[in-house]
């Protein structure tokens, strides 16, 4: 490595504070830029590091979904977000949902304190200035600004491509009507003996949800500016727009009953809306999968139409962003930098990972290949079969159409038995990807911090 040399981030998100923790604990002197708490995107509420906008929640546990694979290698590999989030951890059944302030926080005062990252509040409006010896990491997110957007338009030679998506309602506990609803996870899931249920159901018969469907559906919507060409990322649309794909799909997607029994009826409902505690002492709770672009003056009056929501207090009202990526397979080489311009960099959600998960990832493993390219080190990045170097493969997996995803068995290479259940095989496929983690930790230059 250079004397002197210095990565400079942009962006102090996850997949930026991710790379920031893992260049810093290799030795490696980083120079943090975040624009908070100067300007803030139209998202953000606080002047945080890692502020989680769309949900508290960073999805399954279970190593027999790709997520909850993805979040155990991490661990395993010294993620300082993952850390971070399991002391902040609040219960969410079989999630891993995390108290807001208490996550955003501890990551913050894990990198202000490192002898090895400087952090400057500044709004960065074009790409710094780069080397391959001091090189440019852009962390910028999912709302990265607008200049700064266009900026790096020009380096890749071309458009950048845009989507919205849509943030979930918080309310608060207190004025939830207690008698209207009742605590229970799906078939139980997460919940120990003695603890208590994670998620409140709010339960509708067929009249009453019928009825909550035609509301959603007439209810006046946010419409976007008329240059806005607006793309959703199907894993997370907007209600109201599932509302219109047909009077039954809100019941087939976030506001379906399985797994739920109503304690007062002994029936399944024939729909629910689940809500999820925001934080540790449960004071609010989020509407799981009902992010929207109703108008607020709408969102108050449909919401309150909820079971147990009638007098409801909206915290946060639901609300639809520009969500902006670059078409990775094209743009970016196998380190993730761009085939234009040596020494810059892409991690997180502007590469096209989408997820809070899947943007500490790309922050991780984009660091880990920068460390060793820097220290001198043969570039091994995580094999294939593990969910780290799946992240790889879907940044290089190029089609006609290149969009968002979060990670999915898809991403892995199969096994050479495909005759096992689903289950069994995925659990086959996480017990492979944690085996070749682990030689990979211990060959792989650099695999580990010191």
């Amino acid at each position: 490595m250079s004397p002197g040399a210095v990565v400079t981030i942009v962006g102090a998100g996850l997949a930026g504070c991710e790379a920031a923790w893992q260049l810093a604990e290799r030795g490696i002197d980083v120079r943090l830029l975040e624009q908070k708490p100067t300007h803030r995107t139209p998202a953000q509420t606080t002047d945080r590091f890692c502020e989680l906008v769309c949900s508290n929640s960073l999805r399954g546990a279970s190593l027999s979904n790709a997520v909850g694979l993805l979040k155990e290698e991490l661990r395993r590999a010294g993620s300082v977000i993952l850390a971070c989030a399991d002391a902040a951890r609040v219960p969410a059944g079989g999630a891993l949902a995390v108290d807001r302030a208490a996550f955003s926080e501890a990551i913050e005062a894990r990198l202000r304190t490192h002898p090895r990252i400087g952090i400057e509040d500044c709004l960065v409006e074009a790409i710094p200035v780069s080397s391959p010896e001091s090189p440019v990491i852009l962390a910028t997110g999912p709302l990265t600004g607008d200049a700064l957007a266009t900026d790096l338009a020009r380096a890749v030679g071309c458009e950048h491509l845009s989507y919205y998506d849509a943030i979930a309602p918080i309310v608060a506990a207190e004025s939830i009507d207690w008698d209207c609803v009742f605590k229970q996870s799906r078939y139980g899931k997460g919940v120990q003996a003695g603890d208590d249920e994670a998620y409140v159901n709010c339960p509708f018969d067929q009249i009453s949800y019928q009825a909550f469907v035609a509301a959603v559906r007439a209810a006046e919507k946010v419409s976007p500016r008329s240059f806005e060409d607006v793309r959703y990322f199907e894993g997370c649309l907007p209600i109201d727009v599932m509302a219109t794909r047909g009077e039954m799909t809100l019941a087939f997607g976030p506001m379906k009953p399985v797994g739920l029994t109503d304690p007062r009826t002994g029936q399944r409902p024939f729909a629910v809306v689940q809500l999820r505690p925001e934080d540790a002492a449960a004071t609010a709770y989020n509407l799981v999968g009902f992010q929207t672009r109703m108008t607020r003056p709408e969102q108050s009056r449909v919401f309150r139409t909820i079971p147990g929501l009638q007098d409801v207090e909206i915290l946060r009202f639901g609300s639809v962003h520009r969500n902006t990526f670059v078409d990775a397979p094209r743009v970016l080489d196998e380190r993730m930098q761009l085939r234009s311009r040596a020494g810059v960099l892409l991690a997180g959600q502007i590469t096209g990972v989408e997820g809070y998960v899947e943007s500490c990832a790309a922050g991780f493993v984009c660091a880990v290949m920068l460390a060793q390219a820097l220290l001198g080190r043969d570039v091994v990045p995580p094999p294939s079969t593990t969910a780290l170097g799946a992240v790889l493969t879907h940044l290089a997996r190029a089609t006609q159409n290149y969009q968002p995803s979060n990670v999915t068995w898809a991403w892995l290479p199969p096994l050479p038995d495909r005759r096992l259940k689903k289950h069994d095989r995925y659990e086959a496929m996480a017990r492979r990807a944690l085996d070749d983690l682990a030689r990979w930790m211990q060959d792989a230059p650099l695999a580990r911090a010191a």
